[in-house]
């Protein structure tokens, strides 16, 4: 056995057992690298070096920014009024609480580009809402968890700013494009199955609908909806770069919620901030660890090596883009999300790109994938926060949430096979 081949044994192999002591994935992939770089007989200062490489970015900074800025808007009244308004819009459907939810996570997500803050701040209101009102609980967390993956669709998503810095070179403004048609599809999806459920269960409809209503909430929600055009508007058209307009809209959410808003004082907004900066650690932790192991990736040749293997099985790209799925699937049920977008990036998308499938169209088909990921066990972040929400048993949850894992996985190969779903928008607007 020749010392490449000793090395990506010992680097893969230690990553897996950890993974699989439950050791913190920060852990295991900084051990994982540090016992690679040993037995190829690197200086231990190359982690040192690798780490701070890893977050010394300006395309970066966009990530902490896009953090405080959902932080801000989710600490300032926002969850209440984005409900009301998604309740003036379908409310009054058959199922109507569980409409609003998917439709109310749309608009959240825009704002926090957080699966787990949208579950945390949304469900919290709406499944005690949902209960009370004769909807199963094991139903309304299952319609939270699995609509929270709109958020990481829709801009701005600081892991869209992730990617785009693995993918080297990937437009940000075009990924922020990319992500709308894909989150309102599966919002139409989840919407379909649950109208199907709530027809079968006799589930209570909402209000009529009413056109001053809606005005009414649009003209009180008009005020956090126009963050995310301040960010979208300003990274498409190069008025700023996605840094800046995370900068902007730090500040603008912070005069929302203090002043226009009031769900915030000054001593709320220092206690958001700590609650920021322990986001901002794990995220930036991750992505230096992670750094440290696509060097060793990198110098290891492991992403030709898998593109050979991969493409060796087959030359069939239908059947090579079921396997990129599969594989991201599987990666999303052990990993989080931030390191698989980190490390399986450089691997994967060769491959992708080698069968027709654009970077930007490849983002989306990976950020959908990792989002149905959070949502199973054992590690899936948002159905443990779904299951404390809700006070029931996580294998409860996990039943009721199998029809919307189809939802999911339909919309998925949508993304895959249909590059124009993903790359209309970005096409339409150069």
């Amino acid at each position: 056995m020749d010392a490449q081949t000793t090395a990506i044994l010992v680097l893969l192999i230690s990553f897996l057992v950890m993974i699989l002591l439950r050791f913190p994935i920060a852990y295991a992939v900084a051990l994982a690298s540090m016992f690679c770089l040993l037995v190829q007989g690197y200086p231990l200062t190359t982690i040192c070096q690798q780490m701070v490489k890893g977050i010394s970015s300006f395309s970066l900074m966009a990530v902490p920014f896009f953090i405080t800025m959902g932080c801000l808007m989710g600490s300032g009244g926002i969850s209440q009024k984005l409900i009301d308004l998604a309740n003036a819009c379908v409310g009054w459907m058959t199922g109507g609480m569980a409409m609003v939810n998917i439709v109310a996570s749309y608009f959240f997500g825009g704002i926090s580009g957080s699966a787990s803050a949208d579950t945390a701040s949304l469900g919290s209101i709406l499944i005690p809402m949902m209960v009370d009102q004769g909807y199963d609980a094991d139903f309304s967390t299952a319609v939270t968890i699995t609509s929270s993956c709109e958020g990481l669709l829709v801009p701005p998503s600081h892991n869209m700013v992730i990617y785009a810095m693995s993918a080297g070179g990937v437009s940000v403004g075009s990924l922020f494009l990319a992500g709308y048609v894909p989150g309102a599809l599966l919002a139409a999806s989840l919407m379909i199955g649950s109208y199907i459920i709530s027809k079968k269960r006799n589930y209570p409809k909402g209000e009529k609908f009413s056109i001053k209503n809606l005005l009414k909430q649009l003209s009180i929600s008009i005020w956090a909806l126009a963050a995310i055009v301040i960010v979208v508007v300003g990274v498409v058209f190069g008025w700023f770069t996605a840094t800046e307009s995370a900068a902007i809209a730090v500040i603008y959410s912070l005069i929302v919620s203090v002043f226009v808003y009031r769900g915030l004082t000054w001593k709320g907004v220092w206690q958001v901030l700590e609650q920021c900066v322990d986001t901002l650690s794990i995220v930036l932790i991750l992505i230096s660890t992670s750094s440290i192991f696509g060097f060793c990736l990198t110098t290891l040749h492991v992403p030709d090596l898998a593109a050979n293997a991969i493409i060796g099985i087959t030359d069939n790209p239908i059947i090579l883009a079921l396997l990129l799925n599969l594989i991201l699937l599987f990666l999303g049920c052990i990993m989080d999300m931030a390191p698989i977008i980190l490390i399986a990036t450089p691997i994967l998308l060769p491959i992708a790109t080698s069968i027709g499938i654009s970077p930007i169209q490849f983002g989306i088909m990976m950020i959908l994938n990792c989002g149905i990921g959070l949502l199973t066990p054992p590690v899936g972040a948002v159905l443990f926060i779904g299951s404390a929400v809700a006070k029931i048993k996580m294998e409860k949850v996990v039943k009721a949430t199998l029809p919307f894992y189809l939802c999911m996985i339909a919309v998925l190969l949508l993304i895959t096979f249909v590059p124009q779903i993903s790359l209309f928008l970005p096409n339409l607007l150069g």
